[in-house]
């Protein structure tokens, strides 16, 4: 499946979600058709939003709860994008960023050095296809072993 999107002007970009997201989210509860309520506005989702968060800051006292907004997911998305791919011109095209300059402001460049991963090997088809649904990534083919590695962090 995919999402049509465009931001303040940018070109407009397709984004492909996997079945299970398109799952989780018809799985989330609804009093409407729409998945986050009778919104019809942005500004009516992001009043909504801000009120939750600082309900479940003060119910946690967590103050940094509020600090969350919908940014702040594009910083994190960018981030862990570049960092799974190390790649900041794959990163700058999926912002649908024109100047490099902005992409590195949203990758904020993290030092990660405490990754763990989970590893596994494919000698098939069927195995690899498997490890792709399951959300490993490829890392090399082993012509000695004649085997596919792949990893996924923990």
């Amino acid at each position: 499946m995919t999402i049509n999107e465009t931001e303040k002007g940018s070109k407009p970009r397709q984004f492909k979600i996997s079945n299970k997201l398109v799952s989780m989210i018809n799985a989330l509860p609804k009093k409407d058709k729409r998945i986050f309520g009778p919104y019809t506005s942005l500004s009516n989702f992001r009043t909504n939003y801000i009120k939750r968060t600082k309900q479940i800051a003060r119910n946690l006292t967590e103050p940094n709860i509020a600090k969350i907004t919908f940014h702040t997911f594009r910083h994190w998305g960018a981030t862990m994008l570049f960092h799974d791919t190390k790649n900041i011109l794959y990163v700058q095209q999926k912002l649908g960023h024109k100047c490099i300059e902005n992409t590195i402001v949203y990758t904020q460049l993290i030092n990660f050095e405490s990754d763990e991963w989970h590893v596994a090997h494919a000698k098939t088809f069927a195995e690899e296809d498997k490890l792709i649904e399951a959300g490993f990534d490829f890392v090399r083919y082993s012509e000695a072993e004649q085997v596919a590695i792949y990893k996924k962090r923990k």
